[in-house]
């Protein structure tokens, strides 16, 4: 099957600008791929805000999410692959949903998804899943 994190990110953004608040992300801004301004980096994460008002352009796709942004008046196309996603919340309440670092399996070393891509298993093999509150 197909990782569930693009479906699940689609469906707690909108929830969350349905309930009138306001969606971030939190990005693991080290993972190949991540192309974001570095000066917002700390410790290799960043978190963005992605409500309609702030970004234009927003794609929620299977694979990456796109956007246009502007940081202290630069404009900025960023782009975020899948993986990289830890997690989204609103900034509000900060009720959201983290993310399993593991659900796409180890960093990709070329930057790209390997054919195990989206494959959670436990240390004997199997599918598992993990409760998150």
């Amino acid at each position: 099957m197909s990782p569930s994190r693009p479906y699940l990110i689609r469906a707690i953004n909108d929830w969350i600008i349905d309930n009138g608040q306001t969606p971030y992300l939190l990005i693991n801004a080290d993972y190949p791929g991540v192309e974001v301004p570095q000066q917002f980096v700390d410790e290799g994460k960043i978190v963005l805000n992605i409500n309609p008002t702030a970004v234009a352009g927003l794609e929620l796709g299977n694979e990456y999410i796109l956007f246009s942004a502007r940081f202290q008046g630069r404009a900025w196309e960023i782009v975020i692959p899948l993986p990289a996603v830890l997690a989204i919340y609103a900034q509000e309440n900060g009720r959201g949903m983290m993310f399993n670092e593991d659900e796409y399996g180890p960093e990709p070393p070329d930057g790209g998804g390997g054919p195990d891509q989206g494959k959670s298993v436990d240390d004997k093999g199997r599918p598992s899943l993990k409760v998150v509150k």
